[in-house]
């Protein structure tokens, strides 16, 4: 008998689940996207989410308060804490204490690294990080992981160029973590200032094949199954100066595609600058609106899951 390997659990990183689990969180997805409105309903009724948002949020947060809605559910929480007790001086602990009274599932995006760790620890309810400091996001690598099966069919065998700030985007730790079940190819593309912490890596050497370089050449270009882009991120530089070097280093537009493979897929975290010019979004290729659509059927198949015990 299959078991529920979610039931009442924290999702802290993703390094704590196996690509069975992954891979069973997938095929959940697919089946409750072909429920009715009224058998999904459900999933969730009577369950509330609570969102503690200590950093700006626009897909995470809506997509969460989207699928806990769509399963039954509803959603309470903090978007600004300007307008809350933090404001105040409220403490990260009493403030998730406080949550974790109210709520059967708590979210929270803080920019402090251990954060996540910290908050699961503290609440007797499932905390979910929706962003830790530059560490990880791992619900995000769920979603991105779930867009690359569905776009290409499977995930062992491809080549995927992950371009852009691989030092603070705290989405491609995740990623590549959760792409240390498959076997795949990753080629990093930075600014030398940006490339990838070496100690956040270690050891995934011995799972993955990873290549780094500070440019785009056309010869690996055109190898590349995913091109999964990420936005300089000008709010974790600490000297802004450092940010005006790298800003706008890379850009993917219609020559790019030209010499890619005819059917790559273009892949966002979002939000996106002029790291991918709008000209792409009318392509097929562009593959970061219905990522961002998975987005919210992958967190719905998850909450469902860390609610419901008997779910398989």
């Amino acid at each position: 008998m299959t078991t529920n390997h979610y039931y009442d659990r924290d999702v802290v990183s993703i390094r704590d689940f196996t690509r069975d689990e992954l891979e069973f969180l997938f095929n959940f997805t697919d089946k409750i996207s072909n429920f009715s409105r009224t058998e999904r309903s459900e999933l969730g009724k009577g369950r509330t989410l609570g969102s503690i948002y200590y950093e700006p949020s626009t897909r995470t947060r809506m997509s969460f308060e989207a699928a806990i809605s769509s399963i039954g559910g509803s959603s309470i929480g903090i978007t600004d804490p300007k307008s809350s007790s933090i404001e105040k001086g409220e403490s990260l602990s009493d403030t998730v204490r406080i949550m974790d009274l109210y709520s059967d599932v708590l979210v929270l995006r803080h920019p402090l690294d251990g954060s996540g760790r910290f908050a699961s620890e503290l609440s007797t309810n499932p905390v979910i990080n929706a962003g830790s400091g530059s560490e990880e996001h791992p619900t995000q690598a769920m979603l991105d992981l779930y867009t690359i099966y569905k776009e290409k069919g499977k995930i062992d065998g491809l080549r995927i160029g992950i371009i852009g700030d691989l030092k603070y985007g705290r989405t491609i730790y995740s990623l590549v973590y959760g792409l240390a079940n498959y076997n795949v190819d990753i080629r990093l593309i930075s600014p030398p200032t940006l490339s990838i912490r070496k100690e956040s890596i270690y050891g995934m050497e011995r799972k993955l094949k990873i290549h780094e370089y500070s440019e785009l050449p056309e010869d690996i270009l055109s190898t590349l199954d995913v091109i999964y882009v990420t936005r300089i991120q000008r709010e974790r530089f600490p000297d802004i100066q450092e940010y005006e070097k790298v800003k706008g280093t890379y850009t993917i537009d219609q020559t790019t595609l030209d010499k890619s493979k005819t059917d790559v897929s273009i892949m966002h975290p979002l939000p996106r600058l002029d790291e991918i010019s709008h000209s792409i979004d009318s392509t097929n290729n562009a593959t970061y609106f219905r990522q961002a659509a998975n987005g919210k059927e992958i967190r719905a198949a998850l909450l469902a899951l860390i609610t419901n015990e008997d779910l398989v």
